[in-house]
């Protein structure tokens, strides 16, 4: 009488065990930069949306906003006037305006809440020029 065990022997689950760490080596690096460029993006629509607000302030004042102080006359909604800052939707960024030279007019910094050593804080300047303070091509911060 032979004896017909059922189920699994060691070397097949040892198997299974190593397919699912290399999928997940794979995986979940590519998950975690997904949503970091996910959340990257509420930096860039946060930037292009105060940007649209300072040329609309310059045709109606003569003037961009470039004073901190001033942040609440763009008409931003989620503006904190005690730090002076803009914050962004989801509170992943903190934008700030400011001057410097041949900046055009203004330059903005987006500082990231979210861990990006990659990109860093991003910046937008009256010019249109798109910035980052991390080592990352601009080109593949602002996509």
């Amino acid at each position: 009488m032979q004896n017909k065990y059922k189920g699994f022997t060691l070397v097949e689950l040892m198997m299974v065990i190593a397919i699912i760490g290399i999928i997940a080596s794979i995986a979940i690096p590519n998950y975690s930069e997904y949503m970091t460029r996910t959340k990257r993006t509420e930096a860039i629509g946060l930037l292009s949306d105060i940007a649209a607000r300072q040329e609309r302030f310059l045709a109606q004042n003569n003037r961009y906003i470039t004073n901190n102080d001033e942040l609440a006359l763009l008409g931003v909604q989620k503006t904190d006037t005690a730090a002076k800052k803009i914050i962004s939707e989801n509170g992943y960024y903190e934008a700030q305006v400011s001057s410097v030279a041949n900046d055009g007019g203004y330059t903005l910094t987006a500082t990231q809440k979210i861990g990006d050593t990659a990109c860093g804080n991003m910046t937008l300047n009256a010019l249109g020029i798109k910035g980052r303070s991390g080592t990352k091509p601009a080109e593949e911060c602002w996509k």
